[in-house]
């Protein structure tokens, strides 16, 4: 008995002892001002939510781009789907059989893109860190823009692990400091070239025309995350590509199905076909993780339908952008040029930022602010996401608030 009593002391304070560490980390991100609190929602994403404690408000942080979150044929899709595929996969896909929903939904999803094939995730993430080291080998050369997303990141730092291939970072939208990595890997088996399509903090575009001719001339595969681009950008909505005039022409676009195309969950490589197979063969998050839930596929599948059918959210979104964009500008404040429905507005300060937000929810306008390690030091902001959901008079109500709080924290006069 004394025994198993010392046992259990001892575990106690172990367990003690960790989570005394976590609390002081904690401690120290609330110090900073870098803690993250969470707002809890009791409604559907939509361009208004009601949140707890505070009722309605106003949300301008959020990736639903094209209002489709709670668009009422999207949810009975998924409906549906719950009702005759059930709420779970029940194992991987090879193993235990694959959704036909699945099927249509990847030739749904090629289709809208441009390419040959497309293969889900049960996220973006899972599609960016299964495809690269699935696709290269020691003596590769894996090159990314500094500003690409995290999940690119660590896919290259998985990749290299794995493989012990070469990875190199080339400055943003660079094309000199890239064309200077090609010249010294020209040796390489093969180089894939990793951008974004859109930088989700800047709300820049990829320079898609120069990162293609760059590719073809040095024979590396260009793979494109366009997760902030598809149902975004181009006259349809079909991404990045679209919008530079280069659709199907790009070699490997990944996205998501959890912003523009219905907000749910889920991701996609879209390519070759023999590409699509060898990732069923080899990636790691399909042959040891469940397939996307078969009402989520069909959610996302009636919301590639519904941009096919309805492209005029495309444009309603582009010109709530556009407006947005303007109307801040004429107030008073500095937001990064550019032509997408991200709008940062740089405050300076993460302090700033984090008030600034603070300030903004109190006005009844839900939008994040970010600073330093996310954002370079000095360039904290706040970072404005349109929805073709948003009305003319929601985006009049922001743009008021803004001016106040401007005010209150000294940017404007």
């Amino acid at each position: 008995m004394a025994t198993e009593t010392s046992a259990a002391e001892a575990a106690t304070t172990h367990r003690s002892a960790f989570a005394g560490d976590l609390a002081a980390q904690i401690d120290r991100l609330k110090q900073d001002g870098v803690y993250k609190r969470l707002n809890f929602l009791d409604s559907p994403q939509s361009a208004r939510v009601r949140m707890e404690g505070r009722g309605e408000v106003l949300i301008l942080s959020s990736n639903n781009y094209l209002g489709l979150c709670d668009d009422p044929a999207v949810v009975a899709a998924g409906i549906e789907g719950l009702r005759r595929f059930g709420a779970g996969t029940g194992s991987v896909r090879f193993i235990c059989g694959t959704f036909t929903i699945h099927r249509e939904l990847e030739a749904a999803l090629a289709r809208f893109v441009g390419t040959e094939a497309a293969l889900t995730y049960v996220s973006a993430w899972n599609a960016n860190e299964g495809l690269t080291a699935s696709v290269v080998q020691e003596g590769d050369v894996v090159l990314s823009d500094a500003l690409n997303h995290a999940s690119i990141v660590d896919s290259m730092r998985l990749a290299k692990s794995i493989t012990k291939c070469t990875t190199a970072v080339y400055a943003h939208s660079d094309m000199d400091d890239l064309v200077a990595k090609l010249e010294a890997h020209r040796s390489a088996r093969r180089i894939l070239i990793w951008s974004d399509g859109v930088f989700s903090m800047e709300g820049s575009i990829a320079r898609l025309p120069d990162l293609l001719e760059i590719a073809r001339r040095y024979g590396a595969v260009l793979v494109v995350d366009d997760s902030h681009g598809t149902g975004v950008l181009g006259r349809t909505g079909r991404g990045t590509a679209e919008h530079f005039g280069v659709l199907g022409q790009v070699d490997v676009i990944t996205s998501t199905l959890g912003k523009a195309l219905g907000g749910a969950a889920g991701g996609f490589v879209a390519g070759p076909e023999s590409l699509c197979d060898i990732l069923t063969q080899r990636s790691r998050p399909q042959l040891f993780s469940n397939a996307l839930p078969p009402t989520v596929a069909a959610s996302a599948l009636a919301a590639v339908q519904a941009i096919e059918a309805a492209p005029e959210r495309v444009t309603r979104l582009r010109d709530n952008a556009r407006y947005f964009r303007e109307a801040i500008t004429e107030a008073g404040f500095a937001p990064l040029p550019g032509e997408t429905p991200i709008v940062p507005i740089i405050v300076g300060e993460t302090a700033t930022a984090i008030r600034m937000s603070d300030l903004l929810l109190k006005e009844g306008i839900f939008v994040t602010g970010f600073g330093f390690p996310v954002v370079p030091q000095g360039q904290a902001r706040v970072r404005c996401q349109l929805s073709a959901a948003h009305t003319r008079s929601d985006l009049d109500a922001a743009i008021a608030a803004f001016k106040t709080v401007g005010k209150t924290v000294g940017l404007l006069h």
